[in-house]
C-alpha cells in the first residue's frame, strides 16, 4: 500500500475506507458484516478510515473505534469523522461553537479517543463558507486538543475553492470520479498549491464504475439507491454521482468498452471497470486519499490491490474524457 501525505494530517494509505456502508443507507448490514469489513481493509494495508456522527446515528463511529481501537492507541490508523448534519434544520447558523463542540465530544466518545485526527464540516450550506466564525470555531477546538485538524466535505467545487482560503483547512473531501471530472478543471491544482489534502469519496458512483449494476436491480427501501434518486434525502449528487441512472448505466458500458477495463493490465491481472476508476482517481497527483465502501471482505481487498497497480496510459484517460463529454457531462458538470 502506498502512502500520500494529508495536509497537516500526515501520511495515509492512499486507498482508505469509507464507513457510509456499515452505518446506514445502503440496507441492512450486520455488525459482523461490519466487523469483517474493516478488518479486511486493516488486513490490506488501509490506515485512512471515514467516518460521520450521522452513519447509523453514530453507529459507524462506534464499529470503527471498536475494531480499531488498538491501532488508535498505538497511532497506526488515521479516523477522520464529519460534523454538522446533526442539525435540524440543517442551516448555516447551526454552525456555532457551541453546537460543533457538541458534535465532537459525541464523536470522541463514540470512537473512544480523546483528540479526534480530523474533523471535516459535512457539506454545509454554502453560507457556512462565508462565516468564517465557523472556521474559527473549530480552530478553538484544535487549541482545546479536542481535534488535531480539520478540513470540510462539500457538495460543489466552489465551496471547495471558498473553504481552502480558511488557513487553517487541511483537507477537502469532494466526490472525484470518471462520471464527476469538474475536480480536475482547477480545484486539484489550487489545493496542491496550498499543501491542503484531497480526500475523494463516491469513486464508483454508487455501484455504477463496479460494472455489476444492471437495470433490473431493485435496492432496499433503506437503500439510498432507492430513495434518493431525486435528491429526497439529500444532494442528489451523493447517488451515483448525480447522474441518472438509465444513462449511467450506457455510460458505465461504454467506459469499459472504449478503456478496454476488461482486459489484462501490465501487471498481467484483468483490470475490471472498478480497478480502472480507482486508478484514474489516484492518477491524479493532488488526490490524497480515494475512499471506496463495501461490506465485502474481497471488494474491499481488490480495492486496496489497486494502490500497487501502475498508472493508467494517454490513451485510457483519453477514453474516460471522451465518456464524460459524450455522456455524462450534461447531467452533472454545471451543477457540482
Amino acid at each position: 500500500m502506498n502512502h500520500r501525505t494529508l495536509g497537516s494530517v500526515g501520511a495515509v494509505s492512499e486507498v482508505g475506507y469509507g464507513s457510509w456502508q456499515i452505518g446506514s443507507d445502503w440496507g441492512d448490514v450486520s455488525e459482523p458484516e461490519a466487523v469483517a469489513a474493516v478488518e479486511a481493509a486493516r488486513d490490506a494495508g488501509i490506515d485512512f478510515f471515514d467516518t460521520a456522527d450521522v452513519y447509523g446515528d453514530g453507529r459507524s463511529e462506534r464499529i470503527l473505534g471498536d475494531v480499531l481501537e488498538d491501532d488508535i492507541a498505538h497511532g497506526d490508523v488515521t479516523v477522520a469523522t464529519k460534523a454538522g448534519r446533526r442539525l435540524d434544520p440543517h442551516v448555516a447558523d447551526g454552525y456555532s461553537e457551541a453546537n460543533l463542540r457538541r458534535f465532537v465530544d459525541r464523536s470522541r466518545e463514540n470512537l473512544g479517543v480523546e483528540t479526534l485526527d480530523l474533523v471535516q464540516l459535512h457539506c454545509p450550506p454554502t453560507d457556512v463558507y462565508y462565516r468564517p466564525e465557523a472556521f474559527d470555531a473549530l480552530a478553538t477546538l484544535a487549541d482545546e486538543g479536542r481535534i488535531a485538524s480539520y478540513g470540510v466535505s462539500v457538495e460543489r467545487v466552489e465551496e471547495g475553492l471558498k473553504a481552502i482560503a480558511y488557513p487553517g483547512v487541511e483537507s477537502v473531501q469532494l466526490i472525484f470520479n470518471p462520471f464527476r471530472q469538474r475536480p480536475a478543471e482547477l480545484f486539484l491544482e489550487e489545493a496542491a498549491a496550498r499543501d491542503v489534502g484531497v480526500i475523494c469519496r463516491v469513486p464508483l458512483a454508487s455501484g455504477l464504475l463496479t460494472g455489476a449494476l444492471s437495470r433490473d436491480d431493485e435496492f432496499p427501501e433503506s437503500d439510498h439507491r432507492n430513495y434518493n434518486r431525486d435528491g429526497d434525502a439529500f444532494d442528489v449528487g451523493e447517488t451515483f454521482a448525480g447522474v441518472p441512472y438509465e444513462a449511467g448505466l450506457d455510460a458505465a458500458d461504454a467506459l469499459a468498452d472504449r478503456a478496454d477495463a476488461v482486459a489484462d493490465d501490465p501487471t498481467g491481472d484483468e483490470l475490471s471497470l472498478a480497478a480502472f476508476s480507482l486508478r484514474w482517481i489516484l492518477d491524479h497527483d493532488a488526490v490524497s486519499t480515494v475512499i471506496p465502501g463495501s461490506t465485502t471482505p474481497e471488494h474491499v481487498r481488490a480495492n486496496a490491490a489497486v494502490s500497487d497497480r501502475p498508472p493508467l496510459d494517454d490513451d485510457a484517460h483519453e477514453a474516460a474524457r471522451a465518456v464524460y463529454d459524450e455522456r455524462v457531462r450534461e447531467h452533472v458538470h454545471h451543477r457540482w
